[in-house]
Order: C-alpha cells, then sequence, then structure tokens
C-alpha cells in the first residue's frame, strides 16, 4: 500500500512562528552560514534574514549510494561539488543549516570541512527533520517545534529543543 505524504499549508505568520522558537535557542551569534544544497538554502536563508547574517555560503555534498557501499563492503569519502575557498571562512563562526538528517554524514562533512578550513567549530548545526539515526554524531542540533516545516517528516517528531546528536 502507497504510503501518503503529509501536506501543511503555513501562512507566513506560522514560518514566522518558528524562526522566533528556534532563535533563542543558538547560544552564539554567527559570522556566517553554510547552507548544504539544495535543502538548506531555504530554511537558511529565513534564518539569515532574521539573525542579521550577510557572509552566506553554500556547500553541496555526494555519497555513493548506500547500496554501492554496502556491496563494495567500503566506508564512504563523500565529493564536495561545491564548497566555499578557505578564505571565506578562516576565523569565522559559521552555523551549519540543512533541511534532513538521516545518518548525519553530510552535515558532519561540512562541519569537518568548515573546521579544517580554519572556520571555527560551529555550536550547533540547524535542521528541520533529525532522524533516531542522527544519535550517533556528536553535534547539537536546533529543530523546529513540529514537523510543520517539510512535508518529508512521515510523522516523525521534531522535538523543538536543542539535541546531542
Amino acid at each position: 500500500m502507497a504510503q501518503t505524504r503529509r501536506h501543511e499549508m503555513l501562512t507566513w505568520e506560522d514560518v514566522d512562528r518558528l524562526i522566533d522558537h528556534l532563535l533563542p535557542q543558538f547560544e552564539t551569534e554567527f559570522d556566517a552560514m553554510v547552507m548544504i544544497t539544495r535543502g538548506g538554502i531555504v530554511p537558511g536563508g529565513l534564518l539569515a534574514e532574521a539573525m542579521g547574517i550577510t557572509h552566506l555560503l553554500t556547500a553541496a555534498v555526494d555519497f555513493p549510494a548506500q547500496t554501492q557501499m554496502e556491496l563494495a563492503k567500503l566506508l564512504a569519502w563523500p565529493t564536495f561539488i561545491q564548497f566555499p575557498e578557505e578564505s571565506q571562512l578562516r576565523g569565522r563562526r559559521a552555523l551549519v543549516v540543512d533541511d534532513v538528517w538521516g545518518s548525519g554524514r553530510t552535515i558532519t562533512s561540512v562541519k569537518n570541512r568548515v573546521s579544517a578550513a580554519g572556520g571555527l567549530p560551529p555550536p550547533a548545526c540547524c535542521t528541520s527533520t533529525p532522524t533516531a539515526a542522527c544519535s550517533a554524531t556528536p553535534i547539537p542540533i536546533i529543530t523546529p517545534p513540529s514537523p510543520m516545516l517539510t512535508s518529508s517528516t512521515r510523522g516523525r517528531s521534531t522535538a523543538g529543543l536543542i539535541e546531542s546528536c
């Protein structure tokens, strides 16, 4: 039986309330934001506007398909299709934003590359759809109070709290 997707219509007031819920959870100010494409661009743009962050950057990451990794019995290294120059990150506290958190490997790869480029380690990454798999990743995440922000939550709960993932 096909699973139906849940869709909710949000007004701009709903979006404002979600952002107002997220903002107090950040315990620091940020000099930059790295939005993971494609899904991190919209929530990142909304947060950047609300937080006054003007140094906006994007990262695109690709991993081999899970089935390819299992067949080859290999760990996969990410391919960074797009990533900011080191000079754009050096000495900046960057917030990393993505829309979905599955295994945590994409956001962890971006966070590690930000740090390697001289960016100050982000104390938090923002996502709108964490899953149970994120518990293996030692990065705090910030989520909205309900699954309203994406239609892809398929019933998974987003607690609206900073979670140690």
